[in-house]
């Protein structure tokens, strides 16, 4: 990324308080890693966020989407199958392209952030979608995703998140 470019939005932005208690709503516990420590769990390294089991480790400077994206990856999963989990989620591209549209409705419940932060910070970050993207996507080329969700209970027919309690 060069140094002119807008940065993405990390969790020293936004704080821990509103991500952990959203990702409470999924049984889900984030853990604060300390600034310049190895975050546990994490598939990339540098400040991206890590999961084992049900935990979410991140740091102050984890980008708010690699947060929201492996936290999608064990709210995905049944309860039962999260404890299995340690740094990699999946090599399933259907649940793949489920998380990548649950980030952005994540992003919806956090106060000040949304989805269109989300899928600007996807695509400043370096994801690449068919059209080009993460908007683009989720919108116009998700429909399999969007049924995904639904089919496993995580959005209604509105698409609207459904939380576990």
């Amino acid at each position: 990324m060069s140094a002119l470019a807008p940065t993405v939005l990390t969790l020293a932005d936004i704080g821990f308080a509103a991500p952990r208690a959203l990702l409470a709503r999924y049984g889900l516990q984030l853990l604060q890693v300390p600034l310049g420590a190895p975050i546990p769990g994490s598939y990339w390294g540098e400040s991206e966020a890590g999961i084992i089991g049900t935990q979410v480790y991140a740091r102050d400077d984890t980008p708010v989407h690699s947060l929201l994206h492996e936290a999608g990856h064990l709210i995905v999963l049944p309860p039962d199958k999260r404890a299995q989990v340690h740094t990699d989620a999946t090599d399933s591209v259907p649940e793949e392209d489920a998380v990548c549209v649950l980030q952005g409705l994540l992003g919806d419940a956090l106060p000040g952030v949304g989805r269109e932060r989300i899928w600007a910070d996807m695509d400043r970050w370096g994801y690449t979608f068919r059209l080009g993207s993460a908007q683009a996507y989720v919108e116009q080329d998700a429909d399999a995703a969007w049924q995904w969700l639904q089919d496993h209970g995580l959005i209604d027919a509105h698409r609207q998140l459904r939380f576990n309690g």
